[in-house]
């Protein structure tokens, strides 16, 4: 039998993590930008993402807060914090 492994740090932060912090590390990681460049109000577009991008960036966020986006909807969100304020309103009505 294989040793059970203990969970990385990393793994313990990412289940304890707010909200916000989980849209940034989604960001930093789907956008591939620096942390420092990512704050609520910087917009996606300041970031260097196209429509595609965003698209993706969509995606993630519905698979990571297992909701859905609609489309017109998404078109709405632009920058950091108006993705983490739609998140957050869409988990309360859980």
């Amino acid at each position: 039998m294989g040793e059970l492994k203990s969970p990385t740090q990393e793994g313990i932060a990412v289940v304890n993590a707010s909200i916000e912090e989980r849209v940034v590390k989604i960001v930093v990681d789907s956008l591939g930008v620096n942390i420092d460049q990512v704050a609520r109000t910087t917009a996606f577009d300041q970031l260097g993402a196209d429509s595609l991008d965003i698209v993706e960036l969509v995606m993630e966020l519905e698979e990571e807060f297992e909701i859905s986006i609609p489309e017109d909807q998404a078109e709405k969100i632009k920058s950091v914090g108006e993705a983490i304020d739609f998140i957050e309103k869409e988990l309360a009505k859980k």
